[in-house]
């Protein structure tokens, strides 16, 4: 039976859920939730996802929310992307580490920065935390010095988080030239098999709404 992940293009969060089950060779498909028009609020998907947030994955009888336990339960079924046995910690270390740090802070951002009005936006907050994400990108950044990966020799579910939200091109204060390191490790991710553009592999963008 193939798996419904309800995601939208825009979030970064999503994302790493797609793209761990599409380079994994996991079975499944995108289910569009019209976050912008607040399905995430209605009493159909909180009954499904008590948190009102997307991803959510739905197995047969297992619904599953969260990026990271998303995540790791795609790499336990498909025996993919999860790293040796030895690695699983180191593995388990980033992706908390992104939530907090990384993707929690950048989503944010970018979220203030493009989808509110001019007049609404938190000028203050942004540039603090712009500050923030700096130090975020500099930690990455120096991580990658001489790997082509973030935990051993080959991709893992580490990095399919720590990229979630670095590919969109809504400025939020992350300019790819100025962390070379970062931007190898991205060329690195995108070249993989069944890799594509968050836009491009959930429905959903801004494109959209502006059309409609």
């Amino acid at each position: 039976m193939t798996a419904q992940l309800y995601c939208f293009g825009e979030s970064g969060n999503a994302y790493k859920a797609a793209l761990t089950a599409a380079l994994s060779g996991y079975d499944w498909e995108p289910r569009f939730v019209d976050f912008f028009a607040g399905e995430n609020r209605t009493p159909e998907f909180r009954a499904m996802n008590v948190m009102g947030e997307a991803p959510v994955l739905v197995d047969g009888d297992k619904t599953l929310s969260q990026s990271g336990a998303i995540q790791m339960y795609i790499a336990r079924e498909t025996g993919k992307l999860g790293g040796t046995a030895d690695q699983q910690d180191e593995v388990l270390r980033w992706i908390l580490w992104d939530n907090h740090k990384l993707s929690s802070q950048a989503g944010m951002t970018r979220f203030l920065m493009n989808f509110l009005p001019p007049e609404k936006q938190p000028k203050e907050v942004i540039g603090f935390m712009q500050s923030r994400l700096k130090a975020a990108y500099a930690t990455l950044n120096t991580h990658l010095e001489g790997r082509d990966w973030i935990v051993g020799d080959a991709v893992t579910i580490a990095d399919c988080a720590c990229c979630g939200y670095l590919y969109y091109p809504e400025p939020f204060g992350f300019d790819r030239a100025d962390w070379p390191n970062i931007d190898r490790w991205l060329n690195n991710i995108a070249a993989l098999p069944g890799w594509k553009h968050p836009y491009d592999m959930m429905p959903g963008s801004p494109a959209d709404r502006v059309k409609a």
